[in-house]
């Protein structure tokens, strides 16, 4: 493994983000700030819900293999300031085993501030999730998000800039024992310090007519890891494309390729493709539900 400076340890993400926001060009008209690795600090409609099926085809970096995930969402948006995310997560990862459900999420995210102008505006809001996942440990890289038991919380905040969108992500990872008898080895942290750093821009349509055209948007995020504890760390860099149909359908496809690691990682690069629809007033304004 190469060997880096502390000056070259410290400035990775930064020069990683240069690189992704070379790959975003400048626009003049409204743009969106939906991001396919990391969540805004927007949120969906509010009285809406939906469904989103999140497929990652990851590469094992031990045995040539190909470790398939799904993980289905229903998505729900009380209000405009709030949204909750219940997930499952399922995988072929297990050896020897087939396709099967490992677990369980639930996700919640509630923004803060607003500063809205015209063409333009700030978010900012505060998430976490809580897991639970009856899988082997077989990476020192914690992930809340469909591999290991525990939880997380942090802070987003978006700048939304005509039609370019910036997002910077913050959180903290606890891991916990995963169920099944599959401790948390005693030996590895299980803490972490995780973000996100996010570009995307809106390619199409040029001149904005009705909700029938298609949009493209084209991103490129950075997305890291430290462990306190070790000092350990990762940073990948996941470019990707995104289709929106009608404002309520979605189309992501994104490969993430890891950059530097010093630290075990069964699988961190691969493909991501996801699909996720919207149906927007599931309950009208004034609407009371009775038991």
């Amino acid at each position: 493994m190469k060997k880096v400076t502390v000056k070259e340890y410290i400035m990775l993400p930064y020069k990683a983000m240069f690189a992704a926001l070379l790959c975003i060009s400048t626009g003049r008209a409204a743009g969106q700030e939906l991001f396919v690795y990391s969540e805004p600090a927007s949120n969906m409609p509010a009285r809406s819900t939906g469904i989103r099926l999140t497929n990652w085809l990851m590469n094992e970096t031990s045995g040539g293999g190909m470790d398939y995930h799904l993980i289905p969402e229903v998505m729900w948006g009380p209000n405009r300031n709030l949204m909750i995310h219940a997930e499952g997560f399922l995988s072929n990862r297990i050896a020897g085993s087939a396709f099967s459900w490992e677990g369980a999420g639930l996700y919640a995210k509630y923004r803060f501030y607003s500063r809205d102008g015209v063409f333009r505006h700030f978010r900012m809001a505060a998430f976490g999730r809580a897991a639970t996942n009856n899988s082997a440990i077989v990476q020192e890289a914690i992930q809340v998000n469909g591999l290991n038991s525990g939880y997380q919380a942090g802070l987003v905040a978006t700048q939304l800039l005509h039609k370019t969108a910036l997002s910077v992500t913050g959180y903290y990872e606890q891991a916990t024992n995963n169920r099944q008898g599959h401790e948390f080895p005693a030996t590895r942290p299980g803490e972490a310090l995780s973000y996100m750093l996010s570009a995307g821009h809106l390619m199409l349509p040029r001149v904005y007519k009705s909700y029938n055209q298609v949009n493209l948007n084209l991103m490129a995020e950075v997305i890291g890891q430290w462990l306190p504890a070790t000092g350990q760390q990762y940073i990948d860099i996941a470019p990707s494309v995104q289709f929106i149909f009608k404002s309520q359908a979605r189309l992501d496809i994104g490969y993430r390729q890891q950059l530097y690691s010093n630290m075990q990682r069964a699988a961190p690069n691969g493909l991501l493709v996801r699909f996720e629809y919207l149906i927007f007033n599931i309950i009208r304004p004034g609407h009371t539900v009775t038991n």
